[in-house]
């Protein structure tokens, strides 16, 4: 069979089985075109069990993109806590603001004017044009390419744009249209979580386009996809102190730029301090301790960079003014803390 005929058969075969496996989502059921623009943003890098309550909660306070455009950011963030990638969050609101002030509020039904919005790439516009609208735009991400190169048996590596630019092409060329075009992108998002797997084998067995698929029938599944190797990431080593008076704790603003922009954070400098040096540091910033402790030791794995961490726990004197001193209620209420520092803050909060 040619390309085309392959996929055409695929297609065909994946928005069937889809209307018999689909899970029941949130954004599913009411897939207005808001609702599905705020679910693919927070369903990047993030599994859906744990996107669910953080997509119910946002709506219950956000339930517009009116109101998502004129949220303050630092209740944005409160929202967003733990999910991490923030950027998605701060762009989730420049393109609310951008689509209040030119499209009313409503996302267009237009692919182009859809990927010209902040935090809006090829692949989530390519879900909102064809979920929510049903228009023949394919929505290609890690899952869908897991599926073509092996259906395919392809042999470009996936991690160079070409590549990803030309199976999409392939796609879009056999995309139907109306519910066929959501059922068809759903659906290819279902077999790649659920059947077409990228850790571990494939469940080839229970795959509605096993019997199309050249990478299964040659028995070469684990072939595709062609990647080249990740480059390590780097690795910075971190002081975080957890500095209390009274009953207020210190917090610091993360820069504007850069990782965790605008983020609250627990204070925190370059390298493994000891205590004399730990002390030595608070001393330079201003803050008479009473009292520190080590309070252990912690990694965070970012995309390009690893945190690997220690604390200490301070007893100060007084407050100074070159951090914001916030009670524990406030902070819980108020303040988004990174989840980098996720096991600071238990040593605080539990």
């Amino acid at each position: 069979m040619e390309t085309q005929e392959i996929l055409q058969s695929a297609a065909g075969a994946v928005i069937a089985w889809f209307g018999e496996h689909r899970r029941a989502l949130p954004w599913r059921e009411d897939p207005t075109p808001y609702h599905i623009w705020l679910s693919e943003i927070m369903l990047q890098q993030t599994r859906i069990e744990a996107v669910i309550p953080y997509y119910e909660r946002f709506l219950q306070q956000l339930p517009t993109v009116q109101a998502l455009a004129a949220v303050e950011d630092d209740k944005l963030m409160k929202l967003w806590e733990g999910l991490g990638y923030y950027s998605r969050a701060r762009n989730l609101k420049k393109a609310a603001v951008c689509l209040t002030e030119n499209f009313g509020g409503a996302l267009p039904a237009d692919y182009a004017a859809l990927k010209k919005l902040p935090g809006i790439g090829p692949y989530t516009a390519g879900a909102i044009a064809s979920i929510a609208f049903g228009l023949p735009e394919a929505a290609v991400d890690g899952n869908v390419l897991r599926i073509l190169t092996r259906l395919l048996a392809w042999e470009a590596d996936i991690t160079q744009q070409k590549t990803k630019e030309e199976l999409t092409a392939l796609l879009r060329a056999v995309y139907p249209s109306g519910k066929a075009a959501a059922d068809l992108t759903q659906g290819l998002m279902e077999l790649g979580q659920t059947i077409c797997l990228p850790v571990g084998a494939p469940k080839c067995e229970a795959c509605p386009i096993g019997g199309l698929c050249k990478a299964y029938l040659r028995q070469e599944t684990e072939r595709y996809p062609v990647r080249s190797p990740k480059k390590a990431r780097r690795i910075e080593a971190r002081t975080v102190f957890l500095l209390r008076c009274g009953d207020k704790i210190a917090l610091s603003r993360r820069p504007n730029t850069g990782l965790l922009a605008g983020m609250w954070e627990f204070p925190n400098t370059e390298g493994h301090l000891h205590a004399e040096q730990a002390a030595s540091f608070l001393t330079e910033q201003g803050i008479n301790i009473q009292s520190l402790t080590p309070c252990g030791e912690a990694k965070h794995i970012f995309t390009h960079v690893e945190w690997h961490m220690t604390g200490f726990f301070a007893l100060c004197e007084g407050e100074n003014e070159n951090f914001f001193w916030k009670s524990k209620e406030e902070i819980q209420k108020t303040c988004a803390i990174p989840s980098a520092f996720r096991y600071y803050y238990r040593q605080l909060f539990s």
